[in-house]
């Protein structure tokens, strides 16, 4: 993985060579305009992870630059700073390695450090070890919540010490709406959130008019979009497999206010087995499939994208808003996908500036 140079003088030339990028690739799907989505140009992700490196009385980040041509070679990269972190993780990578420098029972064995931070600035810290923790290091390290104004979880073999809580409370702002998230240590996330808001704005805008019919979702994870649309369908399903992101969706409706919206912990596969009434039993009963007016499919896939069946499966809806994380597996998808429908709307979402990776957006509607 290159490590992101971040120069926002020359965001804009990046964002143009993405946009030119993806317009080409995805010429031979006639989509109409794409909608781009830019992120802020530094300071934009929420959640980053260092190794922890000692040389003699040091102690400092590293990173891992990984050559293209040869997997293998990793280069060493010194991290005292990191300009695609968020403002409040820049302050606190110097403040945690100053606090724990000098001291043993805090440093000894320490491998990683991991920060989850909010746009309020709310700041989860993990610290990984090659050791035990024992009563010593959780004494030190409540000291430590305290004196940086974080909370801290200790992680080693086997072993995982919450001292205050487990996950920050992130609040996005959506269409005049403040929407809560629950996000859990070592579970996945959007890292830019000033993005994330912008997709979950987009997807509300092109689901409107929806609101006698319903939603499936696939890989609802902790509820991102599930939240923002449900006020748009009449009922939403949504479906995952992450038991810890299962559950943190369930506390987001609950804080959300949400009503007509039901998590199932289910694989997409599965789900769409008992779509077709392939697959029963007692959860597929509890989901009473029979009692839904499916108009409309939210599918986030894993990079991987979709498979074939399930990519059939899809093309039974009236209309597919499609979350691609990389633009290659959409289009192959799209091949497919546009058997039977029409992309009416495209997006870009800039994710992930300084880097290759694309976010895309796609509404496609049933001919």
């Amino acid at each position: 993985m290159a490590i992101p140079v971040v120069d926002p003088e020359r965001y804009t030339e990046q964002l143009d060579a993405k946009r030119e990028r993806l317009e080409a690739q995805f010429a031979r799907f006639s989509p109409p305009a794409l909608e781009v989505y830019p992120s802020p140009p530094s300071h934009y992700r929420q959640r980053c992870e260092f190794r922890v490196w000692h040389e003699g009385d040091d102690l400092y980040y590293v990173m891992f630059e990984v050559n293209p041509d040869d997997p293998s070679d990793k280069a060493l990269v010194r991290m005292d700073q990191f300009a695609v972190a968020s403002e409040r993780i820049n302050a606190l990578m110097p403040a945690l390695l100053d606090a724990i420098r000098d001291n043993p029972v805090m440093r000894r064995k320490l491998f990683q450090v991991e920060f989850l931070s909010t746009l309020a600035g709310e700041t989860l810290v993990s610290l990984i070890y090659h050791r035990p923790l024992e009563d010593d290091w959780e004494a030190d390290a409540r000291a430590l919540e305290q004196a940086l104004g974080v909370m801290i979880i200790g992680r080693s073999r086997k072993q995982r010490i919450v001292l205050t809580r487990d996950h920050v409370w992130e609040r996005l702002e959506v269409d005049g709406r403040t929407l809560h998230y629950q996000q859990v240590e070592n579970s996945f996330t959007q890292p830019n959130a000033q993005i994330c808001s912008a997709m979950l704005s987009w997807a509300r805008d092109v689901t409107t008019g929806s609101q006698h019919s319903d939603l499936v979702e696939l890989y609802c994870g902790n509820g991102n979009f599930t939240i923002a649309l449900a006020e748009n369908f009449r009922r939403v399903l949504a479906t995952e497999i992450s038991r810890t992101s299962v559950a943190s969706a369930k506390v987001n409706l609950e804080a959300n206010q949400v009503t007509n919206a039901v998590v199932a912990r289910m694989s997409a596969e599965d789900f769409s087995a008992a779509l077709k009434g392939d697959k029963g039993g007692r959860r597929v009963d509890e989901m009473a499939l029979d009692g839904y007016d499916f108009s409309t499919v939210l599918v986030d896939p894993p990079r991987a994208g979709l498979d074939a069946d399930s990519c059939a499966q899809l093309s039974e809806y009236q209309r597919i808003v499609y979350i691609s994380c990389n633009p290659d597996t959409l289009a192959d998808n799209l091949e497919q996908l546009t058997q039977t429908h029409d992309v009416v709307r495209f997006a870009l979402f800039d994710q992930f500036p300084f880097t290759h990776h694309c976010e895309c957006g796609v509404l496609l509607e049933r001919r």
